[in-house]
């Protein structure tokens, strides 16, 4: 079992890569959503705004939760932790918080990553989590 001090955090270029990945399979969710919306008639408007949002709204945090990361953490090798319990997964409830301030700063939640010894992200910081390498990962000689 790996202690936090052993812990290796990922870089900001393999959050950078993850971020690309779950770019590339919200763009695809949204074009099969949008398929199927428009092999309907009379949808409104106002449902597709919905299923974009909920779509948008509950991907990064539900997975973040359930599973300690989104697809592109899976696939990048990294993963979403709380920070005073390495060991398990973030809580929905802070998942969802960190997943809005990250929302709402964007890129600039970013420029922390690289200024701090666990190097957290500054939602990482508001809901209490840390990103690490999967264990895979973290055991390499």
């Amino acid at each position: 079992m790996n202690t936090i001090s052993q812990t290796e955090y990922p870089s900001i270029f393999d959050r950078v890569k993850a971020i690309i990945v779950d770019s590339i399979i919200l763009i695809i969710l949204m074009v099969i959503v949008t398929d199927i919306f428009s092999s309907f008639e009379h949808i409104p408007d106002s449902a597709r705004i919905i299923a974009f949002i909920i779509i948008f709204g509950l991907y990064d945090p539900i997975l973040t939760s359930f599973f300690g990361g989104t697809i592109g953490h899976k696939a990048i090798g990294i993963r979403v932790k709380q920070l005073d319990n390495p060991e398990k997964n973030i809580l929905l409830h802070m998942a969802i918080l960190r997943y809005l301030v990250k929302a709402l700063l964007g890129w600039i939640s970013l420029l922390t990553v690289s200024s701090n010894e666990k190097k957290q992200a500054i939602h990482d910081s508001f809901a209490g989590s840390i990103v690490v390498y999967s264990a895979k990962q973290n055991s390499k000689p």
